[in-house]
């Protein structure tokens, strides 16, 4: 006879910080200010970086300049809602257009800042990921505790 309860599910770390939201452990506070102010740091870098990308590539003061910079604007707009809702609630909960991740590449590439974005904030309410990973384990969990109480399957009739 096997023990169900030896093959509980255990919580998987979280990315980036190598320590599970179940145990954080002695440096977590530091690992994710650290990380906050390394997002915050590659956002600014990643905004100068396209505001020259936007200067050089359009004409700033007529129409195709604005035009840039609104489609800059929305795709980062864009990438940072979806990176933040990934983050919160995981990639399962997506659904639509926002679910497609081959359609959503090329808004990804150009809104990288806001992408960025959201792992700044999230990092000050979070570690990134955390309460997806929370969420994926109490599903787990869920699942065991009902497979446990099941009875083990015989032989099938015929």
């Amino acid at each position: 006879m096997t023990d169900r309860s030896a093959a509980a599910p255990a919580p998987e770390p979280v990315r980036f910080f190598g320590t599970t939201w179940v145990d954080r452990g002695a440096g977590y506070r530091l690992r994710r200010i650290a990380f906050a102010v390394g997002a915050l740091l590659a956002l600014v870098a990643g905004a100068a970086l396209m505001w020259l990308a936007v200067a050089a590539l359009g004409d700033s003061q007529g129409l195709v300049g604005v035009l840039l910079v609104v489609a800059v604007l929305g795709c980062s707009v864009m990438a940072g809602l979806r990176t933040w809702r990934t983050l919160a609630v995981g990639r399962g909960a997506l659904s639509g257009w926002m679910a497609d991740d081959r359609a959503l590449t090329p808004i990804m590439a150009v809104g990288f800042v806001g992408t960025l974005a959201a792992y700044f904030v999230r990092s000050l309410v979070e570690a990134p990921g955390e309460g997806l990973a929370r969420s994926r384990y109490e599903a787990a969990l869920a699942r065991h505790r009902q497979r446990a109480g099941r009875p083990p399957k015989r032989g099938s009739r015929r």
